[in-house]
């Protein structure tokens, strides 16, 4: 399905009944990331999961983009579509977005969780994002998919399951360039850290104990700045926690959801 938020057009998919659940993507993918996750959590939950802007089947507006704007979105889209109040669940840059939203629009969050993710990218990182920005533009978004699942999941996995490989590799490959540019550019300028204090919602965050790109010192720090935060690392996992582990993932965040409504 499709509608119209902040100006431009998001595709997003809902299922199951009960409060609202969020679901916010990485950089490079779309919201069928989610998959492992949706028949658990519809179960007793209704959940919103959506397209990025410049991801999947949203609109790629020429960038750059930035985190307000990419909060707005969200909040956009829950205007569209009557959602007062809804849990939300960002895993990497959807993590980002969840900071800013949850910064943005407190009372709109009934609870925050985020995933393998980081609240500052350091300067020295720039020239790392702004040479991937400059190899897409160049060669086209082929050319990040193996060093992406590297980074992305751990060896052995990778090795066990092919499958997974091609169907995650295929969704780098179909990111929108200037989606991928817009967005990367805000990510290497992500610098929250000195304001997460203000955040107020219940949060959990994840981290996998093998991600390498926002490692546990980052998801410690996230932790550590949100009064009451949880903080939960899962073995065996890199950066995309939720599918590397979804068994332990879905418990964690299911726990959580599950406590927070009744709390």
């Amino acid at each position: 399905m499709k509608t119209i938020a902040n100006g431009i057009e998001m595709r997003y998919e809902t299922g199951g009944a009960g409060p609202w659940v969020t679901l916010s993507h990485s950089l490079a993918c779309d919201c069928s990331m989610w998959d492992p996750q949706v028949a658990a959590l519809q179960a007793r939950f209704r959940v919103l999961r959506f397209d990025t802007r410049g991801h999947g089947g949203s609109g790629a507006p020429p960038g750059p983009y930035a985190f307000e704007q990419l909060s707005d979105d969200v909040i956009g889209l829950w205007d569209a579509l009557g959602i007062e109040r809804s849990h939300f669940v960002g895993l990497s840059m959807g993590g980002m977005i969840g900071q800013h939203l949850a910064l943005r629009a407190p009372r709109r969050l009934a609870s925050l969780v985020l995933a393998d993710t980081a609240s500052r990218v350091s300067p020295e990182a720039l020239p790392v994002w702004e040479e991937r920005i400059r190899i897409v533009r160049s060669e086209g978004m082929g050319a990040l998919v193996q060093p992406t699942l590297e980074r992305w999941f751990t060896a052995p996995y990778r090795q066990a399951h092919p499958e997974v490989m091609e169907r995650i590799g295929a969704l780098i490959r179909a990111t929108p360039v200037e989606g991928y540019a817009g967005c990367a550019h805000c990510i290497a300028r992500l610098d929250s850290s000195d304001r997460l204090a203000g955040i107020r919602a219940r949060t959990l965050v994840i981290v996998g104990e093998q991600d390498t790109g926002t490692p546990p010192s980052a998801a410690r720090a996230i932790a550590g700045a949100i009064a009451g935060a949880r903080l939960e690392t899962i073995p065996g996992a890199a950066h995309l926690s939720n599918i590397e582990q979804a068994e332990t993932f879905n418990r964690l965040l299911i726990e959580f959801l599950a406590a927070a409504r009744t709390g």
